[in-house]
């Protein structure tokens, strides 16, 4: 999805349930920059410091949009500009959200650190939040024996895991939670190889994509590590024969950070 505008442009857009224009800011953000509020020290000092506010429990560093909206603030302390890129990636790995223009009638627009992580990591990259993630119902009982054959065929896996998952934009797909001994080249390549070989058992239509269960940051990840149990577990079953899972479905390939977008077979 590509989207013009600029951030102050779109910013005024964005309104509940309008979860099109809050993408097109993503995408304004991503490639725009933003005027970070400096709580002590200067821009470019090594005490420089964000400001934070903290609502509904979550934290966020706040910043304006442009040099007109940084005079409208009457911030009197220093400021920084950066790329959204750039803080966005700076901000996501401790959790932090990024505040447009605190001092706006209505608040301005909070950018949660899910989010944060959608612009470092590649918007196209990554399904657009919030997502709706339960147990597939998708029966496709000759992909799964498929995978588990080849799973355990792979000794790099340790255990696979599956959810259904649908973003607020675009497609459901069926998600496979990869969880490996290591995540080394040589492994993250076989287990490409493993997925490739499975996917050619997928019906026509289903999309499926691959999601690392290292991945800390990852909300899929992190709802099949609180919610699911693994269909396929070496640890578990060393031994014995692999036993083909009932009633589910998955996606891509390629663990590691940002998964991507699913395939559609």
């Amino acid at each position: 999805m590509s989207a013009g505008g600029s951030v102050d442009q779109l910013l005024r857009q964005v309104a509940p349930g309008r979860y099109d224009a809050y993408e097109a800011l993503l995408h304004a953000l991503a490639r725009d920059r933003v005027w970070m509020l400096l709580w002590h020290g200067r821009a470019g000092s090594p005490d420089a410091q964000y400001g934070n506010m903290e609502v509904a429990g979550h934290g966020y560093a706040p910043c304006v949009t442009s040099e007109q909206e940084l005079a409208t603030s009457g911030w009197t302390r220093s400021h920084e500009v950066v790329g959204g890129r750039e803080v966005a990636a700076a901000l996501f790995p401790d959790r932090w959200g990024l505040w447009l223009n605190p001092h706006a009638p209505g608040g301005g627009v909070g950018v949660p650190w899910l989010d944060l992580r959608r612009i470092a990591g590649g918007l196209d990259r990554l399904p657009a939040g919030p997502l709706r993630i339960g147990e597939p119902t998708v029966e496709v009982p000759h992909f799964y024996a498929q995978l588990v054959q080849n799973a355990h065929r792979t000794p790099a896996v340790r255990a696979l895991r599956r959810a259904w998952v649908q973003p607020v934009l675009g497609s459901p797909y069926l998600a496979i939670g990869l969880d490996l001994y290591d995540d080394g080249p040589q492994s993250v390549e076989s287990v490409r190889s493993m997925m490739h070989r499975s996917v050619a058992s997928v019906p026509e239509g289903l999309a499926v994509s691959t999601v690392s269960m290292s991945d800390g940051y990852d909300p899929v990840a992190m709802w099949l590590r609180a919610n699911s149990r693994p269909f396929f577990d070496r640890d578990a079953h060393q031994g014995a024969a692999p036993v083909a899972p009932v009633a589910a479905p998955a996606p891509g390939y390629g663990p590691g950070h940002g998964y991507g977008y699913p395939r559609t077979h």
